[in-house]
């Protein structure tokens, strides 16, 4: 494999070893740049809008435009079926990626926005990550070929629908 490597990148296997020293350390810069290409450039405001649901409602956007994205896809099903071998990785993919981020920023806007004793700092995180799961999973296994994959409407319509509902939820819970 790493003759393979190294032939394409146009380098020595000599150099090649240099640079990784296994397998693990190969595999973990794939990552990191698929990460760094995915993520949103830096000038790009995410918590943008005048309401709760118009911010989340343009997060969602940027979500299922990153998880959706052609280098998500084969991110994701590359640490799916490295996972067992590479675990540090998955989880390295699961805090630097979209979804730790999102899921502070999700956190932080919930305890901002809607301030009830009731949603602790543990429920927000869970919200959080609901929410995440909500927006992405299916738009996303579509893709992935458990589907016919969602057009551009229904992507949109899908954000929509889940942010509403979590909203629905979290005011609910306020109102208990």
């Amino acid at each position: 494999m790493a003759e393979a490597v190294a032939a394409a990148a146009g380098i020595s296997k000599r150099t090649f070893y240099h640079r990784f020293e296994d397998k693990a350390a190969l595999f973990a810069a794939v990552v990191h740049r698929i990460i760094g290409q995915i993520r949103p450039p830096p000038g790009v405001p995410l918590l943008e809008g005048t309401t709760l649901q118009d911010i989340l409602r343009r997060l969602a956007g940027l979500l299922l435009q990153a998880a959706l994205s052609p280098q998500a896809i084969a991110l994701h099903r590359l640490v799916t079926a490295e996972s067992v071998r590479f675990p540090h990785l998955a989880r390295a993919v699961y805090e630097e990626g979209w979804v730790g981020q999102a899921t502070t920023l999700i956190r932080e806007l919930l305890a901002r926005e809607l301030r009830d004793a009731r949603l602790t700092a543990e429920l927000r995180a869970f919200a959080a990550e609901q929410l995440l799961h909500m927006i992405v999973t299916l738009p996303q296994r579509r893709i992935m070929g458990l589907d016919v994959p969602s057009n551009s409407n229904e992507i949109d319509a899908w954000a929509e629908r889940a942010v509403n509902l979590f909203l629905d939820g979290c005011r609910r819970l306020s109102a208990a």
